[in-house]
């Protein structure tokens, strides 16, 4: 008789890092990118859809004139990354001589920032560094590093703040712990 598996329903778990710890964060990110562009007009370029809140929230701190731009990249499918890398082709305008700040909501295999930041340098642009809100502490597959950090996570699957489970808990004012029940 065969076996009938239920699916695995994916849930918020445990807070990890609370609105107040994710907006004092943000204030600080934001003044220490007021400092290094000072006098400067870069490019903000976000990561969508999960850099959404991120880099709003993020420019609203930065006491900078901007440009801003998005790029919707997707390389996830479920809880696992698929090593592939979508939406690259979408980056047609030029970049030529532009000093671009890649903001990003987590870092975590490397692959996406990492081919993003190489087609960035192709387009000829004179800086590209990155802003993330989460770095998880793991092996990369890719060695790249962000420029700044929001927080230091474990190797957890993670949702709410931007950060999504199939395009489900974005808008979770939190960042939680996913958990399969």
């Amino acid at each position: 008789m065969p076996t009938t598996t239920t699916p695995t329903t994916i849930t918020p778990g445990r807070i990890l890092i609370s609105q107040e710890s994710i907006q004092a964060r943000v204030r600080e990110l934001g003044v220490a990118v007021t400092k290094y562009y000072r006098g400067e007009r870069p490019l903000f370029l976000g990561v969508m859809n999960g850099a959404l809140f991120f880099l709003t929230d993020l420019l609203r701190e930065v006491d900078l004139e901007t440009e801003i731009s998005c790029i919707r990249l997707a390389s996830y499918a479920g809880m696992a990354s698929t090593g592939e890398i979508r939406g690259l082709e979408a980056l047609g305008e030029s970049f030529a001589g532009r000093r671009i700040l890649v903001v990003d909501d987590i870092l975590d295999t490397g692959l996406t920032l990492a081919k993003l930041v190489r087609q960035l340098h192709q387009l000829g642009a004179e800086e590209v560094k990155i802003c993330v809100l989460l770095q998880k502490q793991r092996n990369r597959e890719l060695p790249i590093e962000a420029d700044w950090i929001g927080f230091k996570i474990a190797d957890e699957f993670v949702v709410g703040y931007g950060l999504d489970y199939n395009g489900r808990y974005r808008g979770l004012k939190h960042i939680q712990v996913a958990e399969e029940v």
